[in-house]
């Protein structure tokens, strides 16, 4: 025995060492996964490709969005799993013909989400494809759950009592002129009005719909709005009014079918009028009636996946029988662009779910102007600030 265990070990050869490739192989795999598992646990950068948050955040602006800050959340895309060990054609591969939807879970983070937080979140329509599989939005939280919102002349109220909104929240105006010269021009540029659907990036000299006189639509926050009350060549600064249907008249967004869903109260909402609005919050039950049941529509079908609920007659029903009261299961978010009048948000589509959520944009850091030249084409003074 001595001497068998003795050759024994003697002829035992040592793995053969990795070759460069191999080598190069596992760093790669390592790394594919190291970076998989920190932008989904941790930090994920987005860019910003159009106008709803101006002027907080610009187009072209590059952000570092935490993940952390709310807690990252488990895969809402159903997997494939093999069923009942059947093989594809005999071959020995699995045959992925069942889907299972494993529970969404959200791992601790930093904190809730609160007022003012800039939130990135799954697009709440598109309800033709899982949550984390829809396009990512990104707008300012100004209502949480168990808030009541309102809006009046465009000032936010929480609960009765005006709210802090913070960053640079934007109105759109008509500015009458008296003449359209370079010294127009110029202001607009130095003081930040962009049209990004115009060649150069400015607004268009028009003529205004409502009283013929031409002037320029612009987009801008109250203290650029008083700069240009002051300037000679301006000769009215006016709010625009945009009639549009809004959540609930309308109670749901971009659905198909379910565009021809309408509350059987209208309100009358606009963006600079409206609510007030309950934010939904976990816990709390509902009484449903005509008056409110459309507040409360998508929530029950679709973000609750609760099974056989039906709308008739202004109503919600489930299996057939009118739903009287519910008990919400989750908290929800009231979300708005900074940029008001050019926002597709909460007043158009209603809340955001928590398990919507993505993370908190937290710090910019690159920014490119799509209109500026080569030499001007970065915002030097944007780069690594904190989103605020």
């Amino acid at each position: 025995m001595p001497f068998s265990l003795f050759k024994h070990r003697q002829t035992a050869s040592p793995s053969a060492p990795k070759s460069k490739t191999r080598e190069w192989a596992d760093s790669l795999l390592f790394a594919v996964v190291a970076a998989t598992l920190l932008r989904w646990s941790a930090v994920e950068a987005y860019t910003i490709p159009s106008e709803s948050m101006e002027g907080t955040l610009l187009v072209g602006d590059y952000l570092f969005v935490s993940k952390l800050h709310y807690g990252p959340i488990t895969p809402q895309t159903p997997l494939q799993v093999p069923l009942n060990h059947q093989t594809l054609w005999g071959t020995g591969i699995p045959s992925y013909t069942d889907l299972v939807q494993l529970p969404t879970y959200r791992f601790p983070g930093f904190s809730e989400v609160k007022r003012n937080d800039v939130v990135v979140f799954h697009s709440p329509h598109e309800q033709e494809r899982p949550a984390d599989q829809r396009t990512n939005l990104i707008k300012r939280c100004v209502a949480v759950a168990g808030d009541t919102i309102s809006i009046r002349q465009g000032q936010v109220f929480l609960n009765g009592q005006p709210g802090a909104v913070a960053g640079q929240p934007q109105t759109t105006y008509f500015m009458q002129v008296s003449s359209a010269d370079d010294a127009v021009r110029q202001d607009l540029r130095e003081h930040g009005v962009v049209d990004y659907h115009q060649p150069d990036g400015l607004p268009e000299l028009v003529a205004n719909p409502a009283t013929g006189k031409q002037g320029y639509f612009i987009s801008c926050p109250a203290t650029v709005a008083s700069y240009f009350k002051q300037q000679p060549y301006v000769q009215g600064l006016t709010v625009v009014d945009y009639p549009v249907q809004l959540f609930p008249d309308a109670v749901d967004f971009h659905t198909g079918a379910n565009q021809m869903l309408a509350n059987a109260q209208p309100k009358g909402w606009q963006l600079d009028s409206y609510g007030p609005l309950p934010v939904p919050k976990q816990g709390q039950t509902i009484k449903l009636s005509q008056a409110n049941a459309a507040i409360y529509y998508k929530i029950i079908s679709q973000y609750e996946h609760n099974e056989g609920i039906t709308w008739q007659d202004g109503m919600i029903y489930q299996n057939g029988k009118p739903l009287t009261s519910y008990t919400l299961k989750h908290n929800y978010y009231f979300m708005m662009g900074d940029n008001r009048h050019n926002s597709e948000d909460s007043r158009f589509w209603g809340f955001v779910p928590e398990d919507h959520i993505v993370g908190k944009a937290v710090l910019i850091w690159m920014s490119i102007d799509p209109y500026a030249d080569f030499f001007h084409k970065i915002r030097w003074s944007r780069l690594f600030q904190p989103v605020s």
